[in-house]
C-alpha cells in the first residue's frame, strides 16, 4: 500500500478471547457474537490467539468449528499456534476437519520454539519426551507434509470390517497452501518465503544488537526480505496486525478506558526488552481518520494490502462491538477497503 488512495484489500482482527475463570462459557459465547457480527459487519477474516494456562481461548481450533456452524464466509485463522504444544499429526486431524467444516475458510497461523514456560509444564506436555521433541522448523514441516496428504502411517487398508488410510482423513484440499507463519525477524521470515508460506507481521519485532529501535523500519525490511525468499512461481500473502482502536463512536468513558490502556503499554515501545530484544509497536488509538493518516505513515502498512487489526486485551463485549464497528464502518472505508 504506497500512498492513500490504493485501497486495502482484506480487513481482519484478530482476539485472544477473555473468560471469566470462575463462569468461563459467556466469554466464550460473547466471542462467537463478536464473529458472528464481524461477518455481518463485511470483515474478510476473524483470527484468534492461543493462550494456553491463561483466561483466554486455549483452543481455537474448537472455537473456531463451532463459529464455523453460525457463518457462512468470513474465513478463521490462528494467529498463531505455536506448535512446541502440538503433536503435528494429531493437529492436522483437528485443522483438517475443521476446514471440512468451515467449507474451505481456514487459514493456519504457526510459529516453532519451545512452549511457554516450558521448565513448568514440561512434565504435564511431554512427561516422557521433552528433551527428545523438536521444536525447530521441522515441526511446521511435519505438519505442511500431513495438511498435503504424505503418509502418516505405513498402513493402509482392510483389518477387520475397518478401513485405514495411510494419511490424515479427512484430507482438506487446498489447506496446506493457506498455512501462515508468524515471523518477529528476518531469519523467520526468509524461512518463510523459502517454504512458500504466508506471512503474519504482529506489533512485535525483534531488534538486532546496535540496531536503531524503528519498529516500522524493521518490519518493512522484513517483509522485504520474506518476499524476495519467496520461490518464482508464489507470490505470498503479506498481513500486518497492530493494535488499533478507533474511537468514532466510542462514549467519553470508553475513550478514557482506551487512552489509559495506551499509556500503560507505551513504555514498552521505545526500546528492546528482555534477552530476546522484542521491540513493541505502539498501539494507533483515535478516530478512523486519524488512525488512517498514522497508518499511512507507517513504512510496514506500506508494504501490506491486507490487515489483521490485534484487538486490546480485557475490554467488555460492549466495547469490543463500537471498535468492530468502527473498524468496519469508518476505518475501513478510509484505507478505502470495502465490505464483503
Amino acid at each position: 500500500m504506497p500512498a492513500p488512495g490504493t485501497p486495502l484489500e482484506k480487513l481482519g482482527f484478530l482476539t485472544i478471547g477473555t473468560f471469566s475463570p470462575d463462569d468461563p462459557r459467556p466469554g466464550h459465547e460473547a466471542l462467537l457474537d463478536e464473529i458472528v457480527l464481524a461477518e455481518q459487519l463485511g470483515f474478510d477474516s476473524v483470527w484468534l490467539r492461543h493462550r494456553h494456562l491463561q483466561h483466554g481461548v486455549s483452543s481455537p481450533v474448537t472455537l473456531l468449528a463451532a463459529a464455523s456452524q453460525r457463518t457462512s464466509r468470513i474465513e478463521f485463522g490462528t494467529a498463531v499456534t505455536p506448535l512446541g504444544w502440538e503433536n503435528p499429526l494429531r493437529y492436522a486431524e483437528d485443522l483438517s476437519t475443521l476446514d471440512v467444516l468451515c467449507g474451505g475458510r481456514m487459514n493456519p497461523g504457526l510459529s516453532v520454539g519451545p512452549p511457554g514456560h516450558f521448565d513448568d509444564v514440561r512434565h504435564s506436555l511431554y512427561p516422557d519426551t521433552a528433551d527428545a521433541e523438536d521444536f525447530t522448523y521441522t515441526r511446521v514441516e511435519r505438519l505442511l507434509s500431513l495438511l498435503r496428504g504424505e503418509p502418516a502411517s505405513t498402513f493402509s487398508g482392510v483389518q477387520g470390517i475397518e478401513v485405514f488410510s495411510d494419511h490424515v482423513q479427512p484430507h482438506a484440499a487446498g489447506l496446506a497452501d493457506r498455512v501462515w507463519y508468524g515471523a518477529a525477524s528476518d531469519r523467520s521470515a526468509i524461512w518463510a518465503g523459502e517454504q512458500g508460506l504466508n506471512l503474519l507481521t504482529s506489533s512485535v519485532v525483534r531488534v538486532g544488537e546496535g540496531e536503531e529501535p524503528d519498529f516500522a523500519g524493521i518490519q518493512s525490511r522484513t517483509i522485504q526480505a520474506y518476499r524476495k525468499a519467496l520461490p518464482d512461481d508464489r507470490s505470498g500473502r503479506v498481513s500486518q496486525g497492530l493494535v488499533v482502536i478507533p474511537t468514532d463512536t466510542a462514549t467519553d468513558a470508553q475513550r478514557a478506558k482506551y487512552a489509559e490502556y495506551v499509556e500503560s503499554r507505551t513504555p514498552r515501545t521505545s526500546s528492546p526488552q528482555g534477552p530476546g530484544r522484542l521491540l513493541f509497536a505502539r498501539d494507533v488509538l483515535g478516530t478512523s481518520d486519524e488512525v488512517a493518516e498514522a497508518l499511512y505513515a507507517h513504512a510496514a502498512f506500506r508494504e501490506v494490502t491486507e490487515v489483521v487489526f490485534a484487538l486490546p486485551f480485557g475490554f467488555e463485549h460492549a466495547d469490543y462491538v463500537q471498535i468492530l464497528t468502527d473498524m468496519a464502518t469508518k476505518l475501513g472505508p478510509a484505507l478505502g477497503w470495502s465490505p464483503r
